[in-house]
């Protein structure tokens, strides 16, 4: 196998945004530029902001959730509910 050409594989902290809820995990994503967060044993490590992970996922919470990001909802809404025409 070539040693070259093979991205990092480094250790980074994924930070679930909805929950608050931090896991360290090691992970091929890029790095540069990001924030760092200090973990548990003292170590900093950069930090890869998420919306949905297994603490906030309904899946696993058995929590319906409704998660309207970007207005969508009232986007449909408006697009799709009928206007009563005046007689």
């Amino acid at each position: 196998m070539k040693t070259t050409g093979h991205p990092d594989y480094q250790p980074v902290i994924f930070l679930d945004t909805s929950s608050n809820h931090s896991f360290l995990s090691r992970s091929a994503i890029d790095t540069k530029g990001r924030e760092t967060m200090k973990w548990t044993d003292g170590l900093e490590y950069p930090v890869v902001k998420v919306e949905v992970s297994s603490e906030s996922h309904s899946f696993y919470t058995g929590k319906q959730k409704i998660v309207d990001t970007a207005g969508r909802v009232e986007k449909f809404k408006r697009r799709y509910t009928k206007v009563k025409k005046p007689a």
